[in-house]
C-alpha cells in the first residue's frame, strides 16, 4: 500500500531547501539561494508535522545546490555552492557548531578553482572525501583538524555524480562524464577501482545528469536514472573487486507519452525497506511537476503514489529527509514542506539494538551507548551532487513516563559512519537535555527512522550545590544545555541572542568556567572533609592519651 501526505502544521517562514538532520533530532534547513538557516524542532509528543521553526545563525555565504554532511561530532560541513553571492562554483567552505550556533569558514582544498555543487561522503572513520567538478582530483576532509589534504584521483571528473556508501567502506560513483563505466573509492587503501559498467546507462548525455542511488537492506545498490532507466549494483567479496550489475525497472511515460526521468531529483530508503524516490517529466526532465514512485526491491517493481501539494515546480529543487519518526519531510524551495508516512514495518532485524547504557542518567550529563547497527543500513538519504543528506547516525530518543513526553538527546563522537554494521558493537555519547523529568523513562536509539526496544533508565536531576541562590543559579545553568543562555544583568538575568557573536561565546565560556570551578570547590570541599575527620580522629588520640600521661607524672611525685 502506498503511503500518504499532510503538510506541517507549522510551516516554515521561508522557501525551505537543503535539509539536514542533526543528531538532537531537530531538523536543519537553509533557504533557497540564502544564508537563512532554520532548525525544525518537534514537539514533546515527537511529531515533526506539529514542530516549531526556530532561527539559527545565518550562512556566511549564500550558496544554491553545494556538498554537505553532518559530522561524527555532530557539526554541519558545507561547502561550495553552484551559484553563490560568492561567484558560480565558489570555493566557500564552512562548518557550523549546533551547540554554539555558529558558522565558522573553512579553508577548500589547496589549489582547487572551482567546488560548486561536488559529490561529497562521509567515510566510516569520520572523514569527509570531496570530489572535483572541473578535474579527476579528490580531497579530504579531517574533522579532527579542519583541513583538507589531496584525495587519490579518480578516473573521471566527480561533476555531476551520486556517491553511495557500502557496507565494505567503499564508495560507489556511476561515472557521469564517462558514463556507462563506474568506479569505487576504496577507503582501505586510499584509490578508486574499476566498478565495472552499468548495463543501462543512467546517465542523460548532453547534460551528464543522473539521479540517486540507495543503499538497500540486502546489500544491493538502487540506481536511478536521468534517463528513465534503473540498474541495480550487487558488491563483490572484496572490496577491490569489479561487483555485477543489473537492469532495473524503467519508470513508466507520462501521459503524452515522454518518459520520467530522474534527473537530480531525490529518493529515500524508507524503514519498510522500499525506495522513494522522485522523476520529472518530459525529454528534458527538468519540466515542472514532478511525480512520485516507491521501488519494491523484493519485486523489482516501481508503483506510483499519490502526489505531494507541493510538487508542481521542478523536481530538480526538491529535496527528502528521513527523519526518526520513520517519515519522510520534502520541501520544494518554497514555504511548503509536506510530510510522507509510509505504510508497513521494517524488518526485526534492521533495527538497532542497545547492548548497554546506564541505568541511571543524570540530566545534562553525557553517557556512552554501546549497540549494533546504530548507523543503521544505509545512508538513506540520496540526491546526488547537489544535495548530500545522509542519516546514516544514531539519534537518542527519551520518554517519561512522568508526563509521556518524548525529549532527544544530542548524540555526538559516534564510534564510526559506516553503515549496516551488523553484529559489530559501535558506540555513541548522547547528553540527557536538561527539561527530562526525574522518575522513570525509556530509552531508545534510532537509526534512519527504525528505532530499537526501548530500555529502561531512570532519571534523576543534576543539581550543583552553590551557597548562593542555588535555584537561580541551578536553573540558569540548566538552560545552558537545551534553552537560552543567561547572564546575570543589573536588574536580573538576561537572556542572550545567540546571534550576539563574541557576546554569546564569552557568556558560554563564562558559565563553562563557572560550572568547573564550583565543582573543583566541590571536589576540594570532599578533600577538605576527609582532613577534617582525619584531624578529628588525631585529636581523639591525643585526648584518650592524655589522663596516662597525667597519671604517670603523678605516680612520679613523693609520698
Amino acid at each position: 500500500m502506498p503511503g500518504t501526505w499532510q503538510p506541517l502544521t507549522n510551516q516554515p517562514p521561508f522557501q525551505a531547501c537543503t535539509m539536514l538532520l542533526l543528531t538532537d533530532g531537530s531538523v536543519f534547513c537553509n533557504g533557497y539561494q540564502s544564508v537563512q538557516c532554520w532548525k525544525l524542532v518537534p514537539d514533546q509528543d515527537g511529531s515533526y508535522v506539529n514542530g516549531a521553526w526556530t532561527r539559527l545563525a545565518d550562512m556566511l555565504t549564500t550558496r544554491l545546490y553545494y556538498a554537505s554532511a553532518v559530522l561524527a561530532d555532530g557539526r554541519v560541513f558545507v561547502a561550495g555552492g553552484e551559484y553563490s553571492t560568492s561567484g558560480g562554483d565558489t570555493t566557500d567552505c564552512e562548518i557550523y557548531d549546533p551547540v554554539l550556533n555558529r558558522w565558522t569558514s573553512l579553508a577548500p582544498p589547496a589549489g582547487w578553482t572551482a567546488v560548486g555543487d561536488a559529490p561529497c561522503c562521509v567515510l566510516p572513520d569520520g572523514r569527509l572525501i570531496l570530489g572535483s567538478i572541473s578535474s579527476t582530483a579528490t580531497a579530504i576532509f579531517d574533522p579532527a583538524t579542519d583541513t583538507f589534504s589531496a584525495g587519490p584521483n579518480k578516473a573521471d571528473t566527480s561533476s555531476e555524480e551520486t556517491w553511495t556508501l557500502l557496507p565494505d567502506g567503499t564508495v560507489l560513483a556511476a561515472e557521469c562524464s564517462n558514463h556507462p563505466q563506474a568506479e569505487k573509492y576504496v577507503s582501505a587503501t586510499n584509490t578508486w577501482v574499476s566498478a565495472g559498467t552499468v548495463p543501462a546507462d543512467l546517465v542523460q548525455g548532453y547534460s551528464i545528469e543522473i539521479g540517486p542511488a540507495l543503499l538497500l537492506p540486502d546489500g544491493r545498490v538502487f540506481c536511478a536514472g536521468a534517463t528513465g532507466a534503473t540498474d541495480l549494483y550487487t558488491p563483490p567479496s572484496s572490496p577491490t573487486a569489479t561487483g555485477t550489475w543489473t537492469s532495473g525497472p524503467t519508470f513508466p511515460v507520462d501521459g503524452t507519452g515522454q518518459p520520467r526521468e530522474a534527473k537530480d531529483t531525490p529518493g529515500v530508503l524508507l524503514p519498510n525497506g522500499r525506495v522513494l524516490v522522485t522523476v520529472g517529466p518530459g525529454v528534458d526532465g527538468f519540466n515542472n511537476g514532478a511525480t512520485f514512485y516507491e521501488y519494491d526491491p523484493l519485486a523489482n517493481s516501481l508503483t506510483q503514489v499519490p502526489t505531494p501539494a507541493n510538487a508542481g515546480g521542478n523536481p530538480y529543487n526538491m529535496r527528502m529527509l528521513l527523519v526518526p519518526s520513520g517519515q519522510v519531510l520534502v520541501s520544494a524551495s518554497s514555504g511548503d514542506v509536506e510530510v510522507y508516512t509510509p505504510d508497513g514495518d521494517p524488518e526485526e532485524d534492521w533495527r538497532p539494538t542497545i547492548l548497554s547504557v546506564p541505568h541511571v542518567i543524570r540530566n545534562k550529563q553525557t553517557y556512552q551507548l554501546t549497540g549494533t547497527q546504530l548507523n543503521g543500513l544505509s545512508q538513506a538519504c540520496s540526491y546526488g551532487d547537489d544535495a548530500t543528506m545522509a542519516t546514516n547516525f544514531p539519534i537518542v530518543k527519551l520518554r517519561s513516563n512522568a508526563n509521556g513526553k518524548e525529549y532527544f538527546c544530542r548524540t555526538f563522537d559516534h564510534s564510526t559512519m559506516a553503515v549496516a554494521t551488523g553484529g559489530t558493537a559501535v558506540t555513541t555519547h548522547f547528553k540527557v537535555p536538561f527539561n527530562v523529568p526525574k522518575g522513570p523513562a525509556d530509552l531508545v536509539v534510532i537509526a534512519n527512522g527504525i528505532a530499537s526496544e526501548p530500555v529502561d533508565v531512570t532519571v534523576v536531576p543534576w543539581r550543583l550545590n552553590f551557597p548562593v541562590n542555588e535555584g537561580l543559579v541551578n536553573n540558569i545553568i540548566g538552560s545552558l544545555a537545551d534553552g537560552p543562555l543567561w547572564v546575570l544583568g543589573p536588574n536580573g538575568p538576561i537572556p542572550v541572542d545567540p546571534g550576539w557573536g563574541e557576546l554569546t561565546t564569552e557568556a558560554k565560556a563564562a558559565w563553562a568556567q563557572l560550572i568547573e570551578s564550583a565543582r573543583k570547590i566541590e571536589r576540594l570541599g570532599e578533600t577538605a572533609a576527609q582532613r577534617q575527620v582525619a584531624d578529628k580522629a588525631v585529636e581523639q588520640k591525643l585526648i584518650a592519651k592524655e589522663p596516662t600521661r597525667g597519671k604517670a607524672k603523678d605516680s612520679l611525685q613523693p609520698a
